[in-house]
């Protein structure tokens, strides 16, 4: 399996320069070759293959244009890779060969957009191109650069990738192909439950509180905002700001990717089996994008980084051969009690505690939902349903109970259409038995 190693490094001056002039050519590559694209697609023509366009756009262009000598050629290959690769990919999503973007993967892949100079900036070396030396690499017509990094490479890299992100930070990612390891098997495995106001809860008891860092920097960044819009545009107070903004919004994102990657290996370490609900696919009105389209839940949800977790987590179980498993989102997991199994129906977000109507047991939702979690995958035997003086009285109330919901849907289109309504005397919530 392949494995990226990124490592922050430190170019001086003059290799910011000489970056900076591959990246603006690696664009213009990029940039010049969508463009011919498209004219030929509005003209009814096929595209090009990519030997034609690198003939045309690389080759044939260094004639007329000096500066594209000044470059390492292979960046420049690479960008037209990634674009033919782009222009696949969508074609395929089109045709139904691969499956779409979104969270039911139904969407087709937009087509390539061209690159802008404020935005990431990427450039690809392959083969003997680089060399690693012990705390700097060495590119073609750049120099030998300063690295900072502890993790060795465990092989030779097939690949390198130099990134200069929005807040003018320089990185070096290297693909490696590496072998799974094998984590001593402690026989515990363990089932989450991924919420808001608490990140995780585990079956086990434990919850885990994200840091938020959004939410701890919304003002500061709100400040920053309010003082970048007055400025003039294209002034220099003005690119002074922008990086400002940049620069906080990447160490938003650095302090919620460090808690993910630490997250995620540790219960990678601890247990053989973990559990997670499926948030990420089918329908929208029940997962992580129909939930971002609630205004209040938003911003609440983009900083925790739910799809990130699992990402990382299910990449790591692979790599330590632990196994991961996903059950579907529509298992009654806060419905449920996890002690006898019986069903109390559906319950209101702002109900963080309940006790079972059947066998007494008092839950708080979280922590019952992530056992329920695991127990579809592990179940154990439930305990027996509490006998009554009136059996009967108990089968009807269980009936009841279990179906609310549609009593009360019922209910309340009886209602607006002016019809007697019934059941209004009983409530069917459990919260209200407690």
């Amino acid at each position: 399996m392949k494995s990226r190693y990124k490592y922050r490094i430190y170019p001086n001056h003059i290799q910011i320069t000489k970056l900076n002039q591959l990246f603006g050519c690696c664009r213009y590559v990029w940039n010049s070759t969508l463009a011919h694209c498209n004219q030929l697609y509005s003209n009814g023509q096929k595209k090009p293959s990519y030997v034609d366009l690198t003939k045309q756009f690389i080759t044939q262009a260094k004639l007329e244009l000096l500066w594209l000598k000044e470059v390492a050629s292979t960046p420049l290959q690479q960008s037209l890779k990634d674009l033919d690769q782009a222009y696949k990919n969508f074609f395929d999503s089109c045709k139904g060969k691969r499956k779409g973007v979104g969270a039911n993967g139904r969407s087709p892949v937009q087509p390539p957009k061209f690159k802008i100079r404020k935005s990431k900036q990427t450039a690809r070396f392959v083969g003997a191109n680089y060399k690693i030396g012990q705390d700097k690499i060495y590119l073609p017509k750049v120099g030998k650069i300063k690295i900072v990094g502890k993790r060795e490479l465990p092989a030779e890299p097939s690949s390198l990738t130099i990134i200069k992100d929005s807040a003018n930070r320089y990185f070096a990612s290297f693909v490696v192909e590496i072998n799974p390891e094998s984590l001593t098997k402690t026989n515990k495995s363990i089932g989450i439950d991924l919420g808001i106001s608490t990140f995780a809860t585990l079956s086990n008891g434990e919850k885990i509180n994200a840091p938020k860092p959004l939410k701890n920097n919304l003002k500061k960044l709100a400040k920053f905002q309010r003082k970048f819009v007055k400025t003039e545009k294209g002034s220099k107070r003005r690119e002074k700001r922008r990086l400002r903004i940049t620069k906080l919004h990447g160490k938003i994102k650095d302090i919620r990717t460090d808690f993910l990657h630490k997250l995620s290996t540790n219960l990678v370490k601890k247990y053989d089996t973990i559990v997670l609900e499926d948030l990420f696919a089918k329908h929208s009105e029940g997962n992580v994008s129909g939930m971002v389209k609630n205004r209040k839940l938003a911003k609440a949800i983009s900083d925790l980084g739910w799809r990130e977790f699992r990402t990382l987590t299910e990449a790591k179980c692979e790599k330590y051969g632990r196994e991961f498993r996903v059950i579907s989102r529509w298992e009654p997991t806060s419905q449920k009690c996890s002690n006898c199994g019986f069903k109390g129906g559906k319950k209101e977000l702002n109900v963080r505690e309940w006790t079972c109507l059947n066998c007494g047991t008092s839950h708080d939702r979280d922590i019952n939902a992530a056992v329920n979690i695991l127990e579809i995958l592990q179940p154990k035997t439930k305990v027996e349903t509490k006998t009554t003086e009136n059996p009967v009285q108990l089968s009807l109330f269980t009936e009841v109970a279990e179906g609310h919901w549609s009593i009360i849907y019922r209910t309340r289109r009886k209602r607006q259409t002016g019809k007697p309504a019934f059941f209004t005397d009983v409530s069917t919530r459990s919260e209200s038995f407690e």
